[in-house]
């Protein structure tokens, strides 16, 4: 510990308390998203799907800020679990879009309670989760 500020080494460390609370925010959506059949990456990809609907690989990579060798393999699961649909762009055959199933779709009214029940229990007010995720979005568009 620092005998000046009570505070650690570690903990001065800002990489460690994003690292820290993004485990912690990931495991608090673990119970949620278990009943649905997904993973929190796998959530993610829903997210942009049920918003944006139909998608190329390469449009999620940007919108997750993803590499595509981290997103096929998400892609790949989600399929062999029918939620979502992989084929070649008739205009493109080096592109693959991706859509839902109408399982895929469905999952949609299920995981509509997972945001407000994740922002209930971090105990912020709406003005302090407008807050962090304005200054969060800054801390990413910087580095």
């Amino acid at each position: 510990m620092d005998e000046r500020n009570g505070s650690s080494l570690l903990e001065d460390q800002l990489s460690f308390v994003l690292y820290a609370a993004s485990r912690s925010l990931t495991g608090l959506y673990r119970p949620l998203l278990d009943p649905l059949g997904v993973t929190y990456p796998q959530y993610l990809v829903l997210l942009v799907l049920w918003e944006y609907g139909d998608s190329s690989v390469k449009d999620l990579c940007v919108a997750l800020q993803l590499e595509t060798g981290t997103l096929s393999p998400l892609l790949k699961r989600l399929e062999t679990n029918g939620l979502v649909r992989r084929t070649q762009r008739p205009d493109d055959r080096r592109s693959v879009l991706i859509s839902l199933t109408d399982e895929g779709a469905a999952l949609r009214v299920q995981a509509a309670r997972v945001p407000q029940t994740v922002s209930c229990s971090l105990g912020l007010t709406e003005e302090e989760l407008m807050t962090l995720r304005e200054l969060l979005t800054r801390v990413t568009a910087a580095v």
